[in-house]
C-alpha cells in the first residue's frame, strides 16, 4: 500500500525546510536507509533517509522549493499503485476545508460590496460643482523627494491678498530629507493658505488657492480631492495671454526659465529671482546642480564678464581676466544602477530572526580588555612541536575561556523569564563563517578536555560545517558563545549574544603595538576582546572580572595546564 512521505522536522526550531536536492526521480527504486533528497533547515542542509521501501511515486514539492513541516513531499507505493485517493485524503482535504470558509465569505463580500455601490452610485448621482469657471488654481502639497509622506510649513513667504507670480517661492517646506521651495506656477493673488506655519499637510492635500482678486473659492475647497486643478487650468490660462502680453516687452529674457516646460532654463525660484534682480540672463548661467540645474550660488557667482561682451574696450584687456576667472566644467559621468536579489535562504531567516530577538529583547552591554599575547605566542610555538594537532590561539582562548566559568558561573547562566539558569556544566560554542551564513557547534565539557583534544573538535566541526554534514545534536546546549574574528586581522568588534545564553566573547587579532614594560617602551602582541554581556543576567562588575581572569590564563598560559 502506497505511503506519503512527509517534511520532517529536522531542528527544535524547525518549522518548514528546503528540498535542495532530490537524489531520487518518479519511477525509481527506494530501498529503506536510501537518501531521498537533501534538505535545507534553519542550521543545517541535512540528508533526508527513507524508512520504507517502494517505487517513488509522487514528487511534490520541486528542488528550491520550501514546504512546512509535516507537508507531504513525496509518495512511495508499488509500481503502477493509485496514489490519488491518498493525497486527496491528507491534502486536499485541508485544502477543501480552507476554501470553503473562502467560497463561504463570497456571499457575505458580494452583500458588503452592494451598499459600496450604492454609495458610489448616489455619489456619483450627487450633483458636482462644475470649477472649471472659477479663475483660481489650488496649490497641493507637492512630493518632493521619493520617500516623503508629508511636509512641513516652515515659513509662507507671501500673505493672503498678496499678488504672486508663476516662479515665486510661496513656501519653504520642510520635507524628510530637506527644507525646499514650494513653487505655485500660477500668476494671481494668493487667495487662501490652508496651512500654517509650523504644521505638516500629508502629500496632495490643499495648502494653498491662487487666483483672481475676489474669487469664491468654497467650490474648490469643497471639492478638495477632485480635479480642481486641472479643472480650473483653462479659465486661468484665458487670463494669463492677456497679463503677458502687458508684461512681454520688460520680461522677454526672463521667460526663458519661468516654467516647467523641458524647453526651458532650469532654475530655482530663488536663483530666478536674483537673477531679475541683478539682469542677468540665466541663459548666460551654467548650473551645477542636477540636471544643469541653476541654483543661488551659481547665480552670486556668476559675473558679467563671463556673458559676450557688449562695450567692453580693448584697451583695457577685460578679456584676459575673464577668460582668468572662466569656471571649470567636469566632463559628465553616466553610470548605470543595477542590483541583484536572491531569495532568503532558511538558515539566514533563522539568523535574522534570533539575533533580532537577542538584540532587542536582552538589553546587551560590552566591557572590552587588552590582552598581552607574548606567553601564549611563546607557549604555543613549544607545544605545537610535540603536540599530535596543530593548536591556534583560537583553541588557547576556547580553553581558557571555559577554565574562567568554572571560577565565575554567573557568566555561565541563562534568563529563563522568572528564574536565573546557572550551569554547573561548561560548554562553549564557536562560531564558525559558512557561505549560507553562521553555525555555531558546541565543545561540549570545554573545562575538563586538554588544548590538543579541543583542537581536534574545532577542526573536525569546522569541516562538518563548511561540508553541510553538521548534525543538529552538534549545535545545541551551549552555555557560553565565542566568536573569533582575529584571522581577518580585526582590530576590534562586538558581537550579539547567542540566546538563551548570558554571554558571547568577541575576539580581534593580535596587534603588535609599542607597549610599556618594567618602564621602558618596548614592542608587544596585544589581542583585544570584548564581552558582550546580558544585563538582566549579568552585571558590569562581574564580567569585568571574569575578563581579568581570562586575561590572567592567557598571559601565563601555564595555568591552563594545572
Amino acid at each position: 500500500m502506497a505511503e506519503v512521505v512527509k517534511m520532517p522536522k529536522m531542528s527544535d526550531t524547525m518549522t518548514e525546510g528546503v528540498v535542495a536536492k532530490w537524489h531520487k526521480k518518479v519511477g525509481d527504486k527506494v530501498k529503506s536507509g536510501d537518501v531521498l533528497a537533501e534538505i535545507e533547515t534553519d542550521k543545517a542542509t541535512m540528508d533526508f533517509e527513507s524508512y520504507q521501501d517502494g517505487v517513488l511515486l509522487y514528487i511534490g514539492i520541486q528542488e528550491g522549493s520550501a514546504a512546512p513541516v509535516d507537508a507531504v513531499i513525496a509518495v512511495l507505493g508499488k509500481e503502477g499503485e493509485d496514489y490519488k485517493a491518498l493525497l486527496e485524503g491528507e491534502g486536499n482535504t485541508a485544502a477543501a476545508k480552507e476554501e470553503k470558509p473562502a467560497e463561504d465569505k463570497k456571499p457575505a463580500a458580494a452583500e458588503e460590496s452592494k451598499p459600496a455601490a450604492t454609495a458610489e452610485k448616489s455619489a456619483s448621482a450627487k450633483p458636482k460643482v462644475d470649477t472649471s469657471s472659477i479663475p483660481a488654481t489650488v496649490i497641493r502639497m507637492p512630493l518632493l523627494s521619493d520617500t516623503m509622506t508629508e511636509g512641513t510649513i516652515e515659513k509662507w513667504n507671501f500673505k493672503v491678498g498678496d499678488k504672486v507670480k508663476a516662479d515665486d517661492s510661496l513656501a519653504d517646506v520642510a520635507t524628510d530629507k530637506a527644507t525646499m521651495e514650494v513653487v505655485g506656477y500660477e500668476e494671481g493673488t494668493l487667495l487662501y493658505i490652508g496651512v500654517k506655519e509650523g504644521e505638516a499637510a500629508k502629500v496632495n492635500d490643499i495648502i494653498a488657492i491662487v487666483g483672481k482678486e475676489g474669487t469664491d473659492i468654497q467650490p474648490l475647497l469643497d471639492n478638495a480631492d477632485g480635479a480642481d486643478g486641472q479643472a480650473s487650468a483653462p479659465a486661468t490660462q484665458e487670463e494669463k495671454p492677456a497679463a503677458e502680453a502687458a508684461s512681454a516687452p520688460a520680461a522677454s529674457n526672463e521667460a526663458q526659465g519661468s516654467t516647467a516646460d523641458d524647453s526651458r532654463v532650469k532654475a530655482s525660484p530663488l536663483a530666478r529671482k536674483i537673477a531679475k534682480e541683478k539682469g542677468i540672463n540665466l541663459n548666460d548661467v551654467k548650473g551645477s546642480a542636477d540636471g544643469g540645474r541653476i541654483i543661488k550660488k551659481d547665480v552670486e557667482g556668476f559675473t558679467p564678464s563671463a556673458k559676450p561682451a557688449e562695450s567692453a574696450p580693448a584697451a583695457q584687456g577685460a578679456s584676459a581676466p575673464a577668460a582668468d576667472k572662466a569656471p571649470i566644467t567636469l566632463p559628465t559621468f553616466t553610470g548605470e544602477e543595477k542590483f541583484s536579489e536572491r531569495p532568503v535562504t532558511q538558515m539566514r531567516k533563522a539568523i535574522s530572526r534570533r539575533l533580532s530577538e537577542s538584540l532587542f529583547t536582552a538589553p546587551h552591554f560590552y566591557v572590552t580588555m587588552s590582552i598581552d599575547m607574548d606567553q601564549a605566542i611563546a607557549a604555543r610555538t613549544k607545544m605545537n612541536d610535540i603536540a599530535p594537532v596543530k593548536i591556534s590561539f583560537n583553541d588557547f582562548v576556547v580553553k581558557a575561556v571555559a577554565v574562567a566559568l568554572r571560577q565565575h558561573p554567573a557568566i555561565n547562566s541563562s534568563f529563563q523569564g522568572d528564574t536565573i539558569r546557572t550551569n554547573q556544566h561548561v560548554h562553549v560554542g564557536v562560531a564558525v563563517a559558512v557561505d549560507e551564513g553562521l553555525l555555531v557547534p558546541v565543545i561540549k565539557f570545554a573545562d575538563g578536555k586538554s588544548l590538543s583534544h579541543i583542537s581536534a573538535e574545532v577542526k573536525e566541526f569546522a569541516g562538518k560545517a563548511k561540508s553541510k554534514k553538521l548534525q543538529p545534536a552538534e549545535m545545541e546546549g551551549s552555555t557560553f558563545t565565542i566568536s573569533n574574528l582575529g584571522m581577518f586581522g580585526v582590530d576590534e568588534f562586538t558581537a550579539i549574544i547567542n540566546t538563551p545564553n548570558a554571554c558571547i566573547l568577541a575576539v580581534s587579532g593580535i596587534q603588535q603595538v609599542p607597549v610599556v614594560k618594567n618602564g621602558a617602551v618596548v614592542p608587544g602582541n596585544i589581542m583585544k576582546v570584548t564581552l558582550s554581556a546580558d544585563h538582566r543576567v549579568v552585571d558590569g562588575a562581574t564580567a569585568a572580572a571574569f575578563l581579568q581572569t581570562l586575561k590572567s590564563l592567557l598571559e601565563e598560559p601555564v595555568r591552563l595546564l594545572i
